[in-house]
Order: C-alpha cells, then structure tokens, then sequence
C-alpha cells in the first residue's frame, strides 16, 4: 500500500450526484439555492467539494442550514451544458458555481447575463468573455484564474527533467473541452521548442478512447505522454493510472489525484484552494456583494507530486533535485 510522506486529512463528504437534492422545492423561500456544476464526478471531487463547502461556511452558509446546494455532475457530458444552464437559470438559483470547469463557465455566461456566476477557470477569463477586466469583472461572472499556460510549460519541463531522453511525446486533449484542449495545445507547442521535444496529439472523449490512444501510444513510440487537465480525464485517473503501467508508459498529469491512483507525477493548482476560494465568493454573493465588484482572484498555491513506487516500477531513477522539490513524494 502506498505510505504518504506528508499526510493530508480529506473531508469526504459528498453531495448527492442527483441533479436536484431531495426537498429543493420544498424549501423555504428565503433558501437559496447554489446550481453547482463540475465536469468530474462527485467520487473525484470530494477533498474540492469540502473545500468549496468550507468557503461557503467561513461566510456563514452551512449547506442544509441555510443554503441549498443541486449539484450537477457532468462526467464529460460537456454536451448537456446548455439544456443544464437553461435549466438553472429558468429555475432562478442564486448563484452558478462552476470552479475546476470552463466548459461549465462559458455555457452559464451564454445562458444567462443576470444570474451571479462564480467560476474557476485556467484559461484568461478576460480574452474568453467572461469579465471585463480582473480588477473590474463589469458583469454577472466572477471567481478564480489558475494560469494553464505557464502551468503547462512547468508541467512539461519537469517531465523533461525526469527524462532528459524522450524527445517524442504524446499529448492527450480532450477536444469535448474545446478552450483547455486550445490553450493546452498552443501552451505545448511553445514549450515543447525549449527542450527540443517532438510533439503529438492525441483526442479522447469517452472511456474506449482513452483506451484506443493509449493503443496509439505504443504504435507511435511514444517515449511519454502529458496529459492535458480535464474534469473527465480526472474522473478516468484509475483508467489512466493501469494503462500507464500495463505499457509501461511515463506520463504526467494535471492533478494530484492522478498520483494518489499510482500516476507517476503530477504538477498543477492546488485545486482545494481554488474549490475554496470559489466557495468564500459565492457566500459573499448571497450575501449581496455584486459579481461585477469582485475582483478575479488569481491562485497562487500548486502541487508537485511524484509516485515513487511507480518511478520504481518503471525503472526510472528520479533526479534528488525533483525529489527535494516536490511537496509530496509516494512510496
């Protein structure tokens, strides 16, 4: 079993995957209700789903107390946003919550220009629409920013410091996640030409593609592969983690749960502190502060984890420098 050199103390506490909570309507008016919408599952996401629910509680919103929370967990479904947002706002929530999704954020922007938004999002919210500016979101939509390119470039560069000799890399995106796999695919590019590295993409949307890029992988010579962030790929970590090892296959992803699963290494935002940010505005939102004077928050905390047990397995011998770096090491 792995041993977690530094512990951390997740709260598993999940909300129901239904799409409406038993007794939404049967609530008091004065209930607000939160529409929470995630591209994972509710299995995925539960130290970010306690997190978001701490933030809410730090401004005095305890969820069954005096806030109702319908969480809408996509799974990779991106398709159904619009009838979902449509939905929601039809229903008239008080605030849309979308942290750890663009999909999600972009399709709430489009259904609605009046319902609050507070979203969690790595690409620029400013070039995609959703605020007028940072400091000065103007509109319905405000929240987080946790910078996907120069995460991606990090990303990359480490999996080149732990392999100095794979110079031809896969990249997986999920294109059913059309801003992040763009800006993942553009981030890759400009990366890629600093460590000379040659690139290839691969798309999967469902469980059997995965299955048939790994496939790939191996008919390709692949010697790794980087894995762009995805609320589905996420939910898929098991998947990734035994096909990386049944090809022998390094690869690195976005989050740290991927590493908890056996993944070999993983850098990115500390995603229960984004979850929590998003869950501290929405509270201030219900309780009357406008999306549009709520300054963009840009995260600053990420997470370095390396899989010893799986470096091991896969015979690679990982540099002391990374190890010294890294916030958690699993043996």
């Amino acid at each position: 079993m792995a041993i977690h050199i530094r512990r951390r103390e997740f709260i598993i506490t999940l909300g129901g995957a239904a799409a409406w909570p038993l007794g939404v309507r049967a609530q008091q008016p004065a209930m607000p209700v939160i529409g929470f919408v995630n591209g994972a599952s509710s299995e995925t996401s539960a130290s970010q789903l306690a997190a978001f629910r701490q933030g809410l509680s730090e401004v005095g919103y305890v969820e069954g107390q005096n806030v109702t929370i319908a969480y809408h967990w996509l799974e990779g479904r991106y398709d159904r946003l619009p009838a979902l947002m449509a939905d929601l706002v039809r229903r008239r929530v008080a605030v849309i919550a979308t942290p750890g999704s663009t999909p999600a954020a972009l399709a709430a922007k489009a259904a609605t220009a009046t319902v609050p938004i507070v979203f969690g999002v790595g690409e620029d919210p400013e070039i995609m629409g959703l605020v007028a500016s940072l400091a000065r979101p103007g509109g319905n939509a405000t929240g987080i920013n946790f910078f996907v390119s120069e995460v991606v470039a990090k990303r990359l560069g480490l999996l080149h410091e732990l392999l100095p000799k794979a110079v031809n890399i896969a990249v997986l995106l999920n294109p059913a996640n059309t801003a992040t796999a763009e800006a993942t695919l553009r981030d890759v590019q400009v990366a890629a030409r600093v460590i000379n590295a040659q690139i290839h993409f691969l798309n999967a949307t469902t469980s059997s593609e995965i299955d048939g890029a790994f496939a790939t992988l191996a008919s390709e010579g692949a010697d790794a592969l980087f894995v762009a962030p995805d609320g589905y790929f996420t939910s898929r970590r098991v998947q990734f983690a035994t096909l990386a090892a049944r090809r022998a296959m390094p690869a690195v992803y976005s989050t740290r749960q991927f590493a908890e699963v056996g993944g070999l290494m993983t850098y990115g935002t500390d995603l229960a502190d984004m979850f929590h940010q998003a869950g501290t505005y929405t509270g201030k939102i219900l309780k009357g502060e406008k999306p549009a004077n709520l300054p963009v928050v840009q995260s600053t905390k990420f997470e370095f984890v390396i899989n010893l047990q799986t470096a091991k397995a896969l015979a690679i011998d990982v540099p002391a420098t990374l190890l010294a770096r890294a916030d958690e090491v699993i043996e």
